[in-house]
């Protein structure tokens, strides 16, 4: 459970919080929150003072309906954020939310130290070379389809067997070609109905026969508030309770909006243990 992502040692004994950044205007919830340097690095700055110890910037939304942006358009869009957030924080742990090589190349040599791919490699050939190049931390996610059909009408025989039976083949796939430093995410709401998403939740401990940090993305998501009939907005309390299942259940890393919150869950949750 200890990581060494591109020269840098995360021990995923601990839960850890990866505080969620977008840069998307289309994020579905705090899209164009963040949109200028000076609110990024003031936003990070906070969620470090309250407890993230990994910040996952990402600026292409995945949101259903969206489309996939080319490598060089995401480069653009957040070079020089990837350039002044390694100036500016030396000691927290960054992640970049991208399944573009070119971008992965570029936040990598810039000191970032994860890569989350919401695609696990299928969108670009050349991402896995890089992961290899620099030895990173490389977030596999599972997704049915993609961003801009993946929820018309999802269909599984059974949803938490399919989601196995893709890491076992995947990671065995990373393994061949040398990549070890290896995150599993199930994909909370990518190609999954509400029904799907808590019977992943229930069945969480399955997915840690795998001996991989185990990352689970649930914050304000629509299990939540289209099953409560409330706003995104409204949806940090449904957040919390979910997060403490999936720590229950195994979770090694919680990817969140909220990070006070979700210091307050591990906290809690380690007490009761």
């Amino acid at each position: 459970m200890t990581l060494n992502c591109n020269d840098k040692i995360i021990d995923f004994n601990t839960q850890k919080i990866m505080g969620i950044l977008n840069l998307s205007k289309d994020s579905f919830y705090d899209g164009g929150k963040y949109s200028s340097l000076e609110e990024v690095i003031s936003r990070v700055s906070e969620m470090i003072d309250q407890g993230a110890e990994i910040i996952d910037i990402g600026a292409v939304s995945s949101r259903p309906g969206s489309k996939i942006i080319k490598g060089n358009d995401e480069l653009k869009l957040i070079k020089d954020y990837i350039v002044e957030l390694t100036s500016n924080f030396k000691k927290i742990s960054f992640s970049i939310d991208t399944y573009n090589s070119v971008v992965a190349d570029f936040a990598l040599k810039n000191g970032f130290n994860i890569i989350n791919d919401i695609s696990s490699g299928k969108y670009d050939v050349r991402l896995l070379d890089i992961i290899k190049e620099y030895q990173a931390g490389y977030v596999i996610m599972h997704m049915q389809g993609d961003p801009e059909n993946m929820q018309e009408k999802p269909k599984y025989k059974n949803v938490v067997r399919s989601i196995s039976g893709f890491f076992d083949s995947k990671i065995e796939e990373l393994h061949n070609q040398n990549i070890e430093n290896i995150i599993i995410d199930p994909g909370f709401g990518f190609g999954k109905s509400i029904e799907h998403n808590f019977q992943i939740l229930n069945n969480l401990k399955e997915f840690k026969k795998y001996k991989k940090p185990l990352l689970i993305g649930l914050s304000r998501k629509s299990m939540i508030y289209k099953f409560l009939n409330i706003s995104p907005d409204d949806a940090l309390n449904g957040t919390s309770i979910l997060n403490m299942i999936g720590l229950q259940n195994g979770a090694n890393i919680l990817r969140v909006h909220d990070i006070k919150e979700a210091k307050e869950c591990i906290s809690l949750f380690g007490k009761l243990n």
